[in-house]
């Protein structure tokens, strides 16, 4: 062997001789730093913020409309105030824009009882009213839906006993919740019709366990939150005087 390749030879035993073992994770650690007001706070960052706060906070409290009562969504069995104000604020502000873009009208609205988080005062409605009523980021959806899946909705409705909020249906249940009368803008149900059912997107995807949303005869996306529909709405009336009704109730 000539001195060049015994010199190769000893060069590779030495690189594979001194090379690093794997490191292994074998232990993490950490220190709990309580977050109260006694942090200090940076006053650079404080100071790039604060415009930005100002900001958000003046277009929160912005007047929108008034309130003649407090309203909220345990105050009904079957139907609320709230939850009727917010289904048929739905309905006015989404109609419009589902018929600009198919020719159709949006027969009935169907929300849930869970997603109106906070109550309506008694006196100015501002934005913040309207961010805390629907925090969530949920849009409204247009689902056509045949009559047969309207009687799965219908039914739906007179088992779980609840005051889902819905605008253009009707429901009359008797005492053993058995459903007595059920009609969409005053005609009874037909079986063969499509229906244009206005909802939230997390209801069509199952939420709340409405499950009658899938499959369907159509699916269309407005791209419009239900709280800028409030809002919209809120911004078009002076002042808001909701009541409950005879769209869904119990004979006993």
């Amino acid at each position: 062997m000539s001195f060049k390749y015994l010199l190769l030879a000893v060069f590779t035993l030495l690189v594979f001789n001194c090379k690093q073992p794997k490191a292994y994770l074998s232990k993490i650690e950490g220190t709990q730093i309580k977050i109260s007001d006694s942090l200090n706070t940076d006053s650079q960052i404080e100071a790039f913020i604060k415009p930005y706060r100002e900001h958000i906070k003046k277009d929160l409290d912005s007047v929108l409309a008034y309130s003649k009562e407090t309203y909220s969504k345990t105050d009904g069995n079957f139907n609320t105030a709230l939850g009727n104000f917010m289904a048929d604020a739905v309905f006015d502000e989404a109609n419009p824009i589902f018929n600009s873009r198919t020719g159709k009208n949006i027969d009935m609205v169907l929300l849930n009882h869970g997603g109106i988080r906070s109550i309506i005062s008694k006196g100015n409605i501002t934005t913040r009213t309207a961010y805390e009523l629907m925090p969530f980021e949920n849009s409204i959806v247009v689902v056509a839906l045949k009559g047969t899946q309207i009687a799965s909705l219908v039914n739906y409705l007179s088992k779980v006993k609840t005051a889902h909020p819905i605008s253009k249906l009707k429901l009359v249940l008797n005492k053993s919740f058995d459903v007595l009368e059920s009609s969409i803008n005053g005609d009874n149900i037909d079986a063969d019709k499509i229906y244009y059912v206005a909802t939230n997107d997390y209801l069509y995807n199952g939420g709340d366990d409405m499950d009658f949303f899938k499959p369907n005869e159509g699916f269309f996306a407005l791209n419009y939150k239900i709280r800028n529909a409030l809002i919209d709405n809120f911004k078009k009336i002076d002042t808001i005087n909701p009541v409950r009704d005879d769209r869904f109730i119990q004979i006993k």
